[in-house]
């Protein structure tokens, strides 16, 4: 039905019923209100019906356009804020990250320093007298002033399996000399030209060679028993 025939039909219902209702009044009576409630109803059938279809599906469009884009901004909102704060925690865990790595350098550093000032605190070789000879008593106290205290276990555990702390002994079959059974004992002659009879320059010799060979007496240590030699 067209919006011209919708209304005409309007029209048509609302005369017809004012028509009825003016005779059916007169008749019975009726005061002139009812009459103009009856105009009313006419008029508001008319209003309604004034609307056309298409405008009425815009309408309804229109409405879910507007639900449909409320819902993308809350959804949007939603997100910003759910990468916000995966930010949030990312830089707190980078944080965290960055302060543990820097405390660990800080103790490394604090770790190294120690070392290095333990070994300078330490007695050279050169500083202990020539005895003629030396108990074992003897050789491990000079080795405790000659190695860092921290080394010194260490140190004691490889020489007590390679020579019971006699700076004299040889090894019959490949010739290892002296307290760290070096092979070949001249290898010691870097440390001092006195290396066969003087336990202090074996000490040193041994010393500076776990040191640079594997870091530290402990580190020739843990070799050591890993594979009986070092």
């Amino acid at each position: 039905m067209s919006r011209i025939s919708v209304r005409g039909f309007a029209v048509a219902s609302a005369t017809a019923v004012t028509t009825v209702g003016a005779v059916v009044g007169v008749a019975s009576g009726s005061t002139p209100a009812a009459n103009d409630n009856l105009e009313t109803t006419a008029s508001d059938a008319t209003l309604l019906a004034d609307i056309p279809v298409g405008q009425q599906a815009q309408v309804q469009v229109s409405s879910l356009t507007q639900q449909a884009e409320a819902q993308a901004t809350a959804a949007d909102a939603a997100a910003r804020k759910s990468a916000e704060e995966a930010a949030r925690v990312q830089a707190a865990k980078d944080a965290k990250a960055k302060k543990e790595a820097a405390d660990e350098k800080a103790e490394r550093e604090a770790k190294a320093e120690a070392e290095r000032a333990s070994r300078s605190a330490v007695r050279d070789a050169s500083s202990f007298a020539a005895q003629s000879s030396y108990s074992v008593a003897d050789v491990q106290a000079m080795a405790r002033q000659m190695i860092p205290g921290d080394q010194f276990q260490c140190f004691s555990n490889i020489v007590n399996h390679e020579s019971s702390w006699n700076y004299r002994a040889t090894n019959a079959s490949s010739g290892a000399y002296g307290l760290v059974q070096a092979l070949p004992g001249s290898k010691m002659s870097s440390a001092g030209s006195d290396w066969r009879t003087n336990p202090a320059t074996q000490i040193k010799w041994g010393l500076n060679y776990m040191n640079e060979r594997y870091g530290s007496p402990c580190g020739a240590w843990n070799f050591w028993q890993a594979n009986s030699w070092y």
